[in-house]
């Protein structure tokens, strides 16, 4: 059952950038940056559609950056290093951090952020400037659950039993309830500053907690600035319930709820239509590196069972183009429909992960279900297909 809501949007870093010239509102002072440019990418928060990512490539001249980005919707922004491909004078390429800094950059507001990428401040702004301070609350705890993995590696290199590591490690459970709790604390006694819905979309939270919290959010932070950012937590929370829900319907032995997409055609695809056949249905997308990474293996399944099996391939949170794209790319054989969201098939079937590979028997029935790429679906098809 889907635990925590995750929001792959947030994933990203966002930042900024150097002087106090009022030409920029992303400044700032980066430190252990081996490259001379950084890569912001940036896009607009929009609860009804996919955003459309601008990549901007920065210089960095003495640790300091500049740059100007459109200011009259509220956007994510994300900068990390750019990668360099020259090699060193021994023939290595330089290792790239893979840290970054993320924030949303408010209409009309400037953002300076000084420190490195793993280690930042963000000023400005009053909304920036609590940010930081909170962030530094989270600090305390962050330095000893590093301090504490250090030690339990150490543990596990030399040998240790797993259950003294586990012993030691125990600490680290409250720590990191306590850097949940600074966030939770601040939303609950801030119900009417934008920073809350902030601080909502980058916390691991279970949806129940989610959910009291945007209920106590005030009128005027839920349609003011903010509100592209609150209707996306809100939608992906109820999006987050409805697989809770739709998990209990779904469960291995029960039937499969059908379904109709366009196929790649722009054909209608019901799965009732391959009813009295086994069928597999992989929740997949372009963007998903394991998914793809996963191919070569589908399709020597399907070369195996294509005649006792309908594969469907289900693109979920792609665009058509990149969904039409994929497929042609990877010469992906078997029927391919895309989920558009009407209906959310992936709501429907209970997926938050991907790839996510449902085997549904000759009556209909949800036989299987297998999160990720794992050798255990094909060795399960090998059997049921013996």
């Amino acid at each position: 059952m889907e635990k925590y809501l995750s929001f792959a949007v947030w994933c990203s870093c966002l930042l900024a950038a150097c002087t106090s010239s009022p030409q920029y509102n992303l400044t700032g002072t980066l430190t252990g940056i081996q490259s001379d440019t950084l890569l912001v990418r940036s896009f607009a928060i929009n609860p009804l559609s996919r955003p459309q990512i601008v990549t901007d490539t920065v210089p960095l001249k003495d640790g300091k950056f500049a740059l100007q980005l459109g200011d009259s919707v509220l956007k994510q922004v994300v900068i990390m290093e750019k990668p360099s491909l020259v090699p060193d004078a021994q023939g290595r390429i330089p290792a790239i951090s893979m840290d970054a800094i993320s924030f949303v950059l408010l209409p009309g507001k400037k953002v300076v952020v000084n420190g490195s990428l793993d280690g930042y401040t963000l000023g400005g702004d009053a909304f920036y400037d609590t940010y930081s301070q909170l962030q530094a609350q989270k600090k305390v705890y962050e330095h000893k659950l590093d301090s504490l993995r250090d030690i339990c590696r150490e543990m596990e290199q030399k040998g240790i039993a797993e259950d003294s590591i586990r012993r030691v490690y125990a600490p680290a459970e409250g720590w990191e309830r306590s850097m949940i709790q600074v966030s939770t604390d601040y939303i609950r006694r801030h119900p009417n500053q934008d920073l809350s819905v902030f601080l909502l979309a980058q916390t691991p939270l279970d949806l129940e907690v989610v959910d009291s919290l945007l209920k106590m959010l005030s009128e005027n932070v839920r349609t003011g600035v903010m509100q592209p950012l609150y209707q996306t937590i809100q939608s992906e929370c109820e999006k987050g319930k409805a697989r809770q829900q739709a998990l209990e319907k779904v469960k291995e032995g029960m039937p499969a709820p059908d379904f109709t997409l366009k196929d790649i055609q722009g054909n209608d695809f019901s799965l009732s239509s391959a009813k009295g056949k086994y069928v597999i249905l992989d929740f997949w997308g372009s963007w998903c590196g394991w998914c793809i990474k996963g191919l070569p293996d589908m399709k020597k399944a399907y070369r195996k069972y294509k005649h006792k099996v309908v594969f469907v391939g289900i693109d979920c949170n792609d665009t058509e183009e990149k969904w039409k794209q994929a497929v042609a790319a990877h010469g992906i054989p078997w029927v391919n429909v895309r989920n558009a969201g009407q209906p959310d098939v992936a709501v429907m079937y209970g997926v938050s992960g991907y790839p996510t590979k449902i085997v549904i028997d000759r009556q209909g029935n949800i036989q299987k279900r297998v999160v990720g790429e794992d050798g255990e679906f094909y060795e399960y098809l090998d059997e049921i297909m013996r």
